[in-house]
């Protein structure tokens, strides 16, 4: 099998851990469902242009930062935002999952798991 089904079924088991944690957490469902899609948020580098746009959404989506907030917020007992970690790592992992991956700075459909086509390209319909 190729790397990016493995690298598929690592951000699956991600996912389902950051859930297991969240839902251990016992947090409301409402923080969920409002910080699901947050990190796509960084989409809006690519206003910026292509490289700063790969930048902040690189950024934004690898595990680091939500492990460090998530770890950091452990160590102080700040339940809350080791939930709001959880649910950040999810959605990294929900897109790794579906195929969605690390960007290039050659534009948004280059990633390191396979081309993809925009979101706004995904709407269009062929007529």
């Amino acid at each position: 099998m190729e790397p990016r089904y493995y690298l598929r079924v690592e951000g699956l088991a991600a996912l389902a851990a950051s859930l297991a944690v969240f839902g251990a957490l016992d947090a409301p469902l409402w923080l969920l469902a409002v910080l699901a899609l947050a990190p796509d948020l960084s989409m809006l580098g690519y206003l910026a242009g292509p490289r700063v746009g790969s930048v902040s959404y690189n950024v934004v989506h690898t595990y680091t930062l939500p492990l460090a907030v998530g770890g950091v917020a452990y160590w102080v007992d700040a339940s809350f935002v080791v939930a709001a970690a959880a649910v950040w790592a999810a959605h990294i992992g929900a897109d790794r999952f579906f195929g969605f991956g690390l960007k290039y700075s050659t534009g948004f459909e280059q990633t390191h798991l396979s081309a993809q086509p925009a979101p706004v390209a995904r709407l269009k319909t062929d007529e």
